[in-house]
C-alpha cells in the first residue's frame, strides 16, 4: 500500500467518526442551523454572496456548507470516499446546496470543469500534500483571472515541534527544510477522538517550508497579496501526558501557555492576474 492509499484509508475511517461521533465538530448544532463561526479563519474574506467557491480538502463538507450558508456557490473536494459520502448526505439532509467531488487533489482537472472566484484551502491541509508544485498548478487552473486563493494552516516552524516525553516543554521532532520524503506515523484514534480504537492507523505526512509554499504559488503564476503570521492556531496542537501546553484565548484560537513567542499559524492570499 503506497502513501496515498494509506492516507485515504486513514481518512476514510476518521471522516466517518468525525461526521457521526466527534462532538467537537458540532454536527448536531449545524443540523439545527445554530452553528456558525466566531472565527473560522483569521482574516476577513469579505462578502462571499454569489461567488463561485472551490474548497480543497474539504473533509466531510460541513465547512463548505457553512460558506454556502453565507451565500457562496460551493464545490468541495476531498480524496476520501467516506468524507464525500457524508458530505453529500449531510447536504441533502439539511437542504444546503453544495457540490462535492471525490478524487486526489492533483487529479481534479480531470474530474471538474469551470473557473472559480475563490479557492480555499485551510486547517491541517499542507502536510498531506507531497507535491506543492502540482497543488499550486491545480489552484491556478481553477481560478478565474482576478480570482484569489486563500490558505491558512499550521506554521511550518510550529510543524517541527512536539511535546517532550516528560510533557513539560516543546522540542524539535523534525527538520524545517523539506527533503521530499514523507514521515510515517502510527496514530490510534484522532485529534477529535482519543477514546476510540481505530484500525487504519498508519499515515504519511510531508513537511513544507514557508518558502516552498510561497514559491509554489508564484511558480504557478499567482501574485502574492499578503502573508500573515500568528502566535495562535486553530487547534490544541501540543498535548502531552501532563496535559496541554496550550490554552484557549480570543474565541476559538489556541495560544501557548508560556506566551506568544513563536509563530503557530500563517495565512496568505494570492491572486491570479488578469480580469478587471
Amino acid at each position: 500500500m503506497d502513501e496515498l492509499q494509506a492516507n485515504r484509508a486513514y481518512w476514510d475511517e476518521r471522516a466517518h467518526l468525525h461526521a457521526t461521533v466527534a462532538s467537537n465538530y458540532r454536527v448536531e448544532a449545524f443540523r439545527r442551523g445554530e452553528y456558525g463561526w466566531e472565527r473560522n479563519v483569521p482574516d476577513d474574506l469579505g462578502d462571499v454572496r454569489g461567488l463561485k467557491l472551490l474548497h480543497l480538502q474539504c473533509h466531510f463538507g460541513m465547512d463548505s456548507m457553512l460558506w454556502a450558508r453565507q451565500g457562496a456557490v460551493v464545490t468541495g473536494v476531498d480524496f476520501s470516499e467516506q468524507a464525500i459520502a457524508h458530505a453529500r448526505a449531510l447536504s441533502a439532509e439539511v437542504g444546503v446546496a453544495a457540490d462535492f467531488v471525490c478524487c486526489p487533489l492533483h487529479e481534479l482537472p480531470a474530474h471538474l470543469q469551470g473557473e472559480f472566484d475563490l479557492v480555499l484551502n485551510y486547517h491541517g491541509v499542507l502536510p498531506w500534500l507531497p507535491d506543492l508544485g502540482a497543488w499550486a498548478r491545480v489552484i491556478a487552473h481553477f481560478l478565474k483571472p482576478g480570482g484569489y486563493f486563500y490558505l491558512c494552516d499550521t506554521h511550518p516552524f510550529a510543524q517541527m515541534l512536539d511535546v517532550a516525553e516528560d510533557g513539560s516543554r516543546l522540542e524539535f521532532r523534525t527538520t524545517y527544510f523539506p527533503n521530499g520524503k514523507p514521515e510515517r506515523y502510527v496514530v490510534n484514534g484522532s485529534y477529535s477522538l482519543t477514546d476510540v480504537n481505530t484500525r487504519n492507523n498508519v499515515a504519511y505526512e510531508w513537511n513544507h517550508s514557508l518558502g516552498e509554499i510561497v514559491n509554489g504559488l508564484l511558480g504557478a503564476g499567482l501574485r502574492l497579496e499578503y502573508l500573515h503570521e500568528f502566535p495562535y492556531t486553530f487547534w490544541n496542537a501540543y498535548k502531552g501526558a501532563q496535559g496541554s501546553l496550550m490554552k484557549h484565548r480570543e474565541a476559538d484560537w489556541w495560544h501557548l501557555k508560556d506566551g506568544d513567542r513563536i509563530p503557530l499559524m500563517f495565512s496568505l492570499k494570492a491572486v491570479k492576474p488578469g480580469g478587471r
